[in-house]
């Protein structure tokens, strides 16, 4: 009912996605919250879905001592991390104190002299200190993005050599340390992954995209499917992954209480170099790793470490 009455619009699909549920129970839920007197009207067809008639329907928010604490230790997490809005993460987190009663206020100032997180520097124990900030273009990306995911990004990766590209945005995510967004790029017909602190000027395109959203998507399946390099994890090689791994590889967790997984990649096997750095970077998963499908280039130079690594 929080979800409904924050929006003015939503879908059934949205619904299945949010929380996880088939299509007959989304549709049964909300049949169930429109009988309790919940104001909405649909509207049948493409780009249709519920409507929130009154969008207070349900009291102002209050936030219980636990779920005060779940988001003061989030910020806490984030110190010394590179987030977009960091200006932002400061008055929040003074109105979170704010808010909170004198005996909640110990809790949480407590809270932060207990708690360390990696990065974290326990010497400067600054209730409100959110020292490293992200990449400056990050917020406007953010900006553009939840408007409109077509974009016109100029991507510096030598400077004084920009390159203007015509992009659907898929994802934004941070990956060693670094900002990374995924894109599109229409004119080369190719997925991208683009460190964030590399582009400039980015704005919304004005031309018309050449291919649907779920066109670009359904090309994503179809390129995952004819990946060269499929590989299986264990525990160790879970750990490992999330400890280092080369952007925009995506591990799907496969086994119970994430105790298997398993991600592909396409290879370019006429960049050697590239092939080195995955060959040092695959042994370093460990003796648990599983190959469904690898490029013979790769095979072979992994066989070549395996034979050096022998003692004489």
């Amino acid at each position: 009912m929080r979800y409904i009455n924050n929006r003015a619009h939503f879908t059934i699909a949205e619904i299945q996605r949010e929380f996880k549920i088939s299509r007959a129970t989304a549709i049964r839920d909300i049949n169930e919250i429109q009988s309790m007197g919940f104001p909405l009207t649909s509207e049948i067809g493409r780009g249709g879905g519920y409507f929130v008639i009154q969008n207070q329907y349900l009291p102002a928010t209050r936030f219980t001592a636990e779920e005060l604490k779940a988001m003061f230790i989030s910020f806490i997490a984030s110190k010394n991390s590179q987030l977009p809005y960091l200006q932002n993460r400061r008055s929040i987190t003074e109105k979170l104190i704010g808010i909170a009663s004198q005996t909640q206020q110990d809790e949480l100032i407590e809270l932060n002299n207990i708690l360390l997180f990696e990065n974290t520097n326990p010497a400067n124990p600054n209730l409100l200190e959110l020292d490293d900030a992200a990449p400056e273009e990050l917020n406007q990306l953010i900006s553009l993005a939840v408007r409109d995911k077509h974009l016109r990004v100029t991507y510096e990766m030598t400077p004084g050599w920009p390159q203007l590209m015509d992009v659907f945005l898929l994802h934004i995510f941070n990956s060693n340390a670094q900002w990374l967004v995924e894109v599109y790029d229409f004119d080369s017909d190719e997925f991208h992954y683009l460190p964030v602190d590399m582009l400039r000027d980015s704005a919304i395109s004005e031309k018309e995209m050449k291919w649907s959203e779920q066109e670009i998507l359904n090309k994503k399946r179809l390129f995952a499917r004819e990946s060269n390099l499929v590989v299986k994890l264990d525990t160790t090689g879970i750990q490992r992954f999330k400890r280092m791994h080369p952007p925009g590889i995506v591990l799907s967790l496969t086994g119970m209480f994430q105790s298997s997984g398993i991600f592909n990649v396409q290879l370019d096997v006429t960049d050697v170099e590239a092939l080195e750095y995955y060959a040092d970077w695959l042994l370093f998963l460990g003796k648990g790793v599983e190959f469904e499908r690898i490029p013979n280039e790769l095979r072979v130079i992994l066989e070549e470490r395996l034979v050096n690594l022998r003692f004489p």
